[in-house]
């Protein structure tokens, strides 16, 4: 990846940002848990031992970009009661990092949240970081009807829907394939690696613009 120029905030109209482990790092525990209970869910469903649930489970991740997609197409399961399950989560877990909110505020512009998770979920962790005020639009996978990142056609709405011009958007996440469709749209992009021993494929690097290990550092350094 060749490194983009450096980004003007003041170019930027919207900031787009994923929710889980890129507003808070991939180490806690969510993500443990939201996999627990995905797998819980998916063997209950299904009637599986919990040992086959969990590769099931893993396999509709990455043939229909969430265990949730796959149920619908493979089982045509509901997902109201899918989604309220697995993300009754513990929260406590999601360190406050002190920085985040000030290097939120010092952006100029509108900030968006899209996420696969649900527009609930997402309101309880911006509670927890204490930076829920600094967002004014949510997208997620009910806004999605349910098609998950990276297909493009949901981008395409949350632009429409929130009258957003993709060449004065960055958008942030840490999956960075979700990123592709963001570049190919014309956005900026930023991916959140969050120290993670992760190499970028060819083509998700010809879409990463930039890479941070901290997003705190990295938002706060773009106004210094």
């Amino acid at each position: 990846m060749l490194e983009s120029a450096r980004i003007d905030p003041e170019d930027v109209a919207v900031w787009i940002f994923d929710l889980d482990n890129t507003l808070y790092p991939a180490h806690c525990d969510l993500g443990a848990q939201l996999g627990r209970r995905m797998g819980e869910f998916v063997a209950r469903h299904l009637d599986l031992p919990l040992d086959q649930a969990r590769v099931v489970q893993k396999r509709y991740f990455h043939t229909h970009g969430t265990t949730l997609r796959g149920m619908m197409v493979e089982h045509d399961l509901h997902p109201d009661e899918y989604l309220d399950y697995v993300h009754d989560l513990d929260l406590t877990g999601i360190p406050i990092d002190d920085r985040l909110g000030p290097a939120l505020e010092a952006l100029p512009g509108r900030k968006v949240i899209y996420t696969n998770a649900t527009n609930k979920h997402a309101h309880r962790v911006l509670g927890r970081l204490g930076i829920k005020h600094h967002f004014e639009g949510f997208f997620d996978i009910v806004d999605a009807d349910f098609l998950p990142k990276p297909n493009q056609q949901p981008y395409e709405v949350l632009l429409n829907r929130h009258g957003i011009d993709p060449l004065r958007a960055v958008m942030v996440e840490d999956i960075a394939q979700n990123l592709v469709p963001a570049s190919t749209l014309g956005m900026a992009t930023v991916w959140v690696r969050g120290g993670r021993d992760i190499e970028l494929s060819e083509e998700q690097a010809e879409h990463v613009h930039h890479i941070t290990d901290d997003l705190s550092n990295w938002m706060l350094d773009l106004r210094g």
